[in-house]
């Protein structure tokens, strides 16, 4: 399993961040997002094409031929296109246009490419030096210099795509989970081969995190089929390059599309669906989609979507499929717009595998409280519910925001296994396996605290009595000094006229 820190092996990854950001000048976050991530994208492809091109050069092949190229899944770059024109162009005016003539040319030999590359380098707010200067920044790296890992440029991607996401702050949400929260995701749903989904994909993390999943377990990415859809052109855009830079293949529609008006994949059933959905999303159904045949458990209500969001991916799971997604606290109780009964009717179905209640501060765009959700089409543990309570792990990375350790999601994903298996034993405080008979006296209501109880406290050999006596002795010392304290302030303010 990679490490579950966004922050792991950043040696390279920061370097480049560092530079580029210095570059950025005065452009908004969002609008030099996709300078960088383009150009990260160009690089990537043109250093593929070159060892491609080096290889057919030494075996005497046509090194112009498409096919030779299209045959080990590496992109075709015109002569026009290819980086030793580009960085020649550096410090030349219309090096703006040399790149957005480079995409062109790409987009023109690569279907799979089509409408997806950034084409706006040319414009009058983008500084052409400090355009410059990022082109030279990515000319020098050599990735033979950083070791036998290949995927140096797909790591640069990802970090970058999380520290954009940290600079933008809530309107990140679009585009980006927490690497943590999807490696928990990916650990405990374990993808190693099927039908891999996402009805709101953002920028692919979950495509991503799954294909390293199934590399780290030494597996085929071949085996996962990939499907997603968003409803964000330019979100649609980043997934594309994301995935097209780890050499991941998806289908993520001709276009982009709101999934519950137009969803993309109606035939779908998915062997697992992942998922991090907007929170609690507000008037997503103007009353045409009242009797579609998703909503199985009940039509959710107008002014939250996260059942609808839910029933949709049970929709469409296949016979064994799972699903492993986030959703705010709120769905967990909450007893409006028929969400209640939704609820009991899925528990009741025995769908709900698990549910974990994590730590705040993950996200970079809300604080509001969230949650894990593992619903299974099979579960392995008929007619229970495992509850873990994970608020209180994970480390603070800065002041802001705080990140599950590899050791935190291992944990989880032991515990999951465990309760799959019949080998789990209830840890106070921390897990529970939870009959549906039990679920259902509580109402269906499936906060993790309610099950997991309290953890036990260590006993500090202190008599019962003896530390009674300590304790009234201490908070009664407390309140005459808070009487003195009032009594200090009367006198003060009196003094300058002011009575209470």
């Amino acid at each position: 399993m990679a490490n579950g820190n966004n922050t792991a092996d950043i040696g390279f990854e920061q370097q480049i961040w560092g530079a580029a950001d210095i570059l950025r000048g005065n452009m908004d976050a969002a609008e030099y997002k996709h300078v960088v991530l383009g150009l990260i994208f160009l690089k990537y492809i043109s250093d593929k094409f070159e060892e491609r091109y080096r290889e057919l050069e030494a075996d005497n092949d046509d090194v112009e031929d498409k096919d030779a190229y299209a045959e080990v899944n590496v992109f075709f770059v015109p002569p026009s296109a290819r980086w030793s024109v580009i960085s020649e162009a550096a410090h030349k005016e219309e090096i703006g246009t040399v790149i957005d003539d480079a995409m062109r040319a790409i987009e023109r030999e690569n279907k799979r490419l089509k409408d997806i590359l950034p084409k706006n380098y040319a414009r009058d707010e983008l500084d052409k030096r400090r355009l410059g200067n990022v082109v030279d920044l990515f000319t020098n790296i050599q990735m033979i210099e950083h070791g036998s890992d290949k995927d140096i440029l797909g790591r640069t991607y990802e970090y970058c795509l999380a520290k954009f996401a940290e600079q933008e702050g809530k309107r990140a949400g679009e585009f980006f989970t927490p690497v943590c929260v999807v490696k928990t995701l990916v650990e405990v749903l374990q993808p190693f081969k099927g039908r891999v989904y996402d009805p709101c994909c953002g920028s692919g993390g979950m495509f991503v995190q799954s294909a390293d999943f199934v590399g780290h377990h030494s597996g085929n990415i071949n085996n996962l089929s990939v499907f997603g859809q968003d409803s964000n052109p330019t979100t649609r855009k980043m997934a594309l390059m994301n995935l097209a830079i780890r050499g991941i293949e998806a289908d993520l529609g001709k276009f982009n599309a709101d999934t519950f008006h137009n969803d993309l994949h109606p035939q779908l059933k998915a062997d697992f669906i992942l998922a991090n959905p907007p929170f609690n999303l507000s008037d997503w159904n103007d009353g045409s989609l009242n009797d579609d045949p998703r909503w199985k458990y009940g039509l959710p209500p107008s002014g939250n979507a996260n059942f609808a969001w839910l029933q949709h991916m049970i929709h469409h799971l296949s016979p064994n499929g799972k699903i492993g997604m986030v959703l705010a606290n709120g769905s967990l109780s909450s007893q409006s717009g028929g969400e209640g009964e939704i609820r009991r009717k899925i528990v009741e179905d025995d769908l709900v595998e698990g549910i974990i209640a994590m730590p705040t501060q993950l996200f970079y765009t809300t604080q509001i409280p969230v949650s894990l959700w593992f619903v299974s089409r099979n579960k392995a543990s008929k007619g229970k519910t495992l509850f873990i309570d994970a608020r209180k792990m994970g480390t603070m990375v800065n002041r802001r925001l705080r990140e599950m350790t590899f050791d935190d999601i291992a944990k989880i994903a032991a515990t999951f296994a465990a309760f799959d298996n019949g080998t789990l034993e209830d840890v106070k405080g921390f897990c529970a396996a939870v009959p549906t008979a039990e679920i259902a006296r509580q109402d269906y209501i499936l906060t993790p605290g309610r099950y997991v109880g309290i953890e036990a406290q260590e006993d500090d050999g202190e008599p019962f009595d003896e530390k009674m006596a300590r304790l009234t002795g201490e908070l009664s010392g407390m309140f005459k000094r808070s009487h003195e304290l009032e009594e200090e302030i009367r006198k003060r303010l009196g003094a300058i006229g002011y009575e209470i």
